[in-house]
């Protein structure tokens, strides 16, 4: 009875394959590598801006079978933060003019580095942001919904969880606390979109910190066959193998590190529907959420180079009520990075094992853990 499953993810496969064939064993730069002049980057995402609108009743291409053809390459990076800042807390929307000199605003302040206080310069090898083709946006966060674009607030059980981890950190040194090794992704187990969305804020604001920055694993790829859909990410090369074929659910005890998914069309609106999230030790799915995490994604084509891309997120566990987020990602030339994690870091192995070491020492001499070098209560969170 598996047979028609197996054949399928076969198949799947062998789309991915040779889809990536050509990328295999070699890292792509996505954009061009003169781009070091961050004001010739921010006249060319204005340009962009304009020219890249959504058009009313675009109708997207077809697949041969029939489905909408949403297949590409797209990024996912964006400086727009998840929730709104306070210094914007009643607005909504910039206008075109104010978003061009918001994000002219955020690329400066990325561009700034002092090679002093940085281990190298990221733009050196072409990776922040602004030298991707990021675009502005009229909104002043991701979140749509609550209106005020921020989270809502954390729930009974979820406020606990929180003030638990917090407090388990502290008593720990931070070399061998969960900011180190904080979750699958650092552990080089699940890429850092694993548990949630792809789009999920741009960088701190140095005028008012928010969170969730977009990182420099920003490229996802979209693949289409008949009845399947799968979704690569940089980041750890997770792959997301999405059926349209109406197939049921597994049972609840069936789960994984990204969760399961099952996905179907709305028109020219394919909806992704995943739950069964894995949340076991070290996993920390995306803002705290637990394995009854329910996150539903919208991706529609809205002109030949754009993909609006919409999530709601519920669990009740975690928050008082679903929240919402709308973000546009471009299509950009085909190819993702290769990945590398820990790759001969030989620095992190030592640390953490040195300091593992001190803490079995404290334990055995029945000295409190954090004894040594006040490292009680400066724990990670």
């Amino acid at each position: 009875m598996t047979r028609p499953l197996n054949v399928a993810v076969v198949m799947v496969t062998l789309v991915i394959i040779v889809s990536l064939a050509p990328y295999v064993g070699a890292q792509r730069q996505q954009v061009d590598q003169k781009v070091t002049d961050p004001q010739a980057a921010i006249k060319a995402a204005a340009a962009a801006f304009k020219l890249a609108q959504p058009i009313p009743n675009f109708a997207a291409p077809k697949k041969p079978w029939g489905d909408p053809d949403i297949s590409g390459t797209y990024l996912v990076a964006t400086y727009t933060p998840l929730q709104r800042p306070e210094r914007l807390k009643d607005k909504a929307f910039f206008t075109e003019d104010e978003a061009i000199n918001e994000l002219a605003r955020v690329i400066g302040q990325d561009a700034e580095v002092d090679p002093r206080n940085v281990h190298y310069d990221w733009k050196e090898y072409g990776m922040d942001g602004w030298q991707s083709p990021i675009r502005p946006s009229l909104r002043t966060s991701l979140i749509v919904d609550p209106p005020d674009g921020r989270i809502p607030p954390l729930s009974a059980e979820g406020q606990k969880r929180r003030a638990d981890r917090q407090a388990a950190a502290r008593v720990r040194a931070p070399e061998v606390s969960v900011r180190t090794l904080a979750s699958t992704y650092t552990r080089c187990i699940t890429g850092n979109a694993a548990g949630g969305p792809y789009v999920r804020g741009g960088n701190p604001d140095p005028v008012n910190t928010t969170g969730s920055e977009a990182g420099v694993t920003a490229e996802i790829q979209i693949l289409q066959s008949p009845g399947y859909v799968a979704i690569i990410t940089q980041s750890n090369s997770d792959v997301r193998i999405i059926p349209l074929d109406g197939s049921p659910m597994p049972p609840p005890n069936v789960r994984t590190w990204l969760g399961i998914a099952r996905g179907h069309w709305e028109g020219n609106t394919l909806v992704v529907l995943t739950t069964n999230f894995n949340d076991k030790t070290p996993a920390t799915n995306f803002q705290g959420s637990t394995e009854n995490l329910k996150m539903t994604e919208r991706f529609t084509l809205v002109n030949p180079t754009t993909v609006k891309y919409e999530y709601t997120l519920e669990d009740p566990h975690t928050w008082t009520r679903p929240w919402s987020v709308e973000s546009y990602i471009p299509r950009v030339p085909p190819g993702i990075f290769e990945f590398a994690c820990h790759e001969s870091n030989y620095g992190v192995m030592n640390v953490v094992k040195g300091a593992q070491t001190r803490e079995k020492e404290l334990i055995d001499k029945g000295l409190p853990i954090g004894a040594a070098g006040g490292a009680a209560g400066g724990g990670g969170q």
